[in-house]
């Protein structure tokens, strides 16, 4: 396996498919025929030198992902909108209008963020640590206790999911997550980019955003161990003020995975994998279509196999 460097997520009924500071999003629109933006994004973390600052990096990514999936999940689900009469209304406005309407849809989305930001770091970050409070009655050792809420925390993060996979249209979309993850195992395995191979290809992937949330829970646990202040406000508000680092960590963490066949790495990479068997699905053949044409986009694959599989890289009825 030979690390791309692409990577992507699932929006409504599509992928979202980036290489560099280029994107694409295909969607499979309510006719049925597969629709392909491409745009260039430049955020936060390709600005001068901060992409090679290790650490520092990660938080911008981690910043940018959540603006460019919002933002690709928003245009994804336009094509639905036509469906309830959003689009029609939309034709009928004047160009003042238009305007004003996506200025109040830029207010929403980012309230939405903040407020998702917000509640995440509530849910998965406080509330564990108060929830292992109950467990001074019966232990005061600081390492006990910051393992417990670790354990509180991976727990919650679990049931969230298995809560969630439970909705129909979540269900697809971790379908559409799976087409994503098998489209670039198959090219990083040095395979044709087709719907046989890309069926064929496993699900799990190194790089997942799905192992990059287990990793920032790990090292939360950690991290957690150096906070000795005796006072409860000041070990939440320090929990929270550290988040931004144990970003940055957890991205290292998943940039070597990504790249290393190190057995330790795939060793520490195994929990992440395991979990991704809850957020990805088997796609069916119209959602590989579109994960192709996703990838096709933005990416030269038949060049990347050549490149680093060699000339004759290029094979077909090869499992990953």
């Amino acid at each position: 396996m030979k690390s791309s460097n692409i990577g992507g997520q699932a929006v409504l009924e599509g992928i979202m498919m980036k290489n560099g500071d280029r994107y694409a999003v295909a969607v499979r629109r309510p006719d049925k025929e597969i629709e392909v933006s491409v745009e260039d994004y430049h955020g936060v973390a390709s600005w001068g030198k901060v992409k090679k600052i290790p650490f520092i990096r990660g938080i911008f990514n981690f910043v940018d992902s959540l603006v460019l999936g919002m933002k690709t999940i928003t245009y994804s689900a336009s094509f639905y909108e036509d469906e309830e009469g959003e689009g029609e209304k939309k034709k009928e406005m004047t160009n003042q209008e238009l305007l004003k309407e996506e200025k109040k849809e830029k207010l929403v989305m980012g309230l939405t963020m903040a407020f998702s930001v917000v509640l995440a770091i509530a849910v998965f970050m406080v509330l564990p640590y108060y929830m292992s409070g109950f467990l001074r009655r019966f232990t005061q050792s600081r390492m006990i206790l910051t393992v417990c809420e670790g354990i509180i925390r991976v727990l919650i993060f679990l049931a969230y999911i298995l809560l969630v996979s439970r909705m129909e249209d979540i269900q697809r979309t971790f379908m559409y997550h799976g087409a994503e993850h098998k489209c670039i195992n198959c090219i990083e395995h040095g395979l044709e980019l087709n719907v046989e191979n890309v069926r064929a290809s496993s699900r799990r992937h190194k790089r997942c955003g799905t192992s990059f949330l287990f990793f920032v829970m790990v090292v939360s646990i950690v991290f957690a161990f150096f906070i000795t202040t005796e006072s409860p406000v000041l070990r939440v508000a320090l929990r929270i003020a550290l988040l931004p680092l144990i970003a940055g960590v957890s991205y290292e963490i998943i940039r070597l995975a990504g790249n290393s066949e190190n057995p330790v790495v795939n060793a520490l990479s195994r929990p992440g994998l395991l979990i991704q068997n809850l957020t990805t699905k088997e796609p069916d053949d119209g959602m590989i279509e579109v994960a192709i044409r996703a990838v096709e986009a933005v990416f030269d694959w038949r060049n990347y196999i050549n490149e680093n599989f060699g000339t004759g890289g290029i094979e077909s009825g090869v499992t990953p």
